[in-house]
This record gives structure tokens, C-alpha cells and sequence, in this order.
């Protein structure tokens, strides 16, 4: 009975690190989802936003931080490189914004707007 035991130790060893290895590429497509849906999200959100924040210039310097901050949570979560790389690089674009004026947030406005619509683009491309 003991020479029965010792061979199913090696298979459920085996069984363990394959299904260990399948939830790992279960995580990175939930990961990858959930990036999907959030990068959009994250920059919809921010143009609604600093839309209205146009004659506040420190508020909206807090919305492109926060938005940078979430788009860097997301770049650190996602399972697809081409995703990472963009979240990073928007991220990098937002916080790279500097406003000391009204003037300088119609201009962010227009950059946000922009590079927003070339960020969702390839969000979508990395999606598909």
C-alpha cells in the first residue's frame, strides 16, 4: 500500500503546478479586462472633469494628478505590455501638464483632449 501512496505524491504535484500556472494566466486575463474597461474609464471621466475646472487652475492640476495616479495603478496591474506602455507614457503626459494660469488649462484642456483620443485608441487596439 505504501509503494500506491508514493506514486500519486508526484501527480498531485504535478496537478497542483498546472493548475497553479492556469490561474496565473486567468489573473493576467482578468488583469487585462479590467484594464480595458478602466483606461477608458479613467480618461472619460478626467475631460468631463477639467471641462469645468477651466478657470481653476490649481483643480485642475489635482484632477490630471489623480488621473495620472490611477492610470499609473492601472499600467502596474496590467497583464498586456502594449497597455502598460501607454497608461505609463499618459501618465507621464498628465503629470508633465504645468498650469500657472487660465490660459495654460484651455490649453491643457486641448492637450488632455487629444492625447486622450490617441490614448483610448490604443488602449482599444491592445483590447482587441
Amino acid at each position: 500500500m505504501r509503494h500506491l501512496k508514493s506514486r500519486f505524491v508526484p501527480l498531485a504535484l504535478f496537478a497542483s503546478a498546472a493548475f497553479a500556472a492556469g490561474c496565473s494566466d486567468v489573473n493576467n486575463t482578468i488583469d487585462k479586462a479590467q484594464a480595458c474597461l478602466e483606461a477608458p474609464k479613467i480618461i472619460a471621466d478626467l475631460g468631463t472633469q477639467i471641462a469645468s475646472l477651466t478657470n481653476d487652475p490649481q483643480a485642475m492640476d489635482k484632477a490630471l494628478d489623480d488621473a495620472a495616479a490611477k492610470l499609473n495603478g492601472v499600467a502596474d496591474t496590467a497583464a498586456n505590455t502594449t497597455l502598460k506602455e501607454a497608461s505609463d507614457s499618459m501618465a507621464s503626459t498628465l503629470t508633465g501638464i504645468t498650469l500657472n494660469d487660465v490660459n495654460d488649462a484651455v490649453d491643457a484642456v486641448q492637450k488632455v483632449t487629444a492625447e486622450g483620443a490617441a490614448y483610448v485608441e490604443k488602449v482599444a487596439q491592445a483590447c482587441s
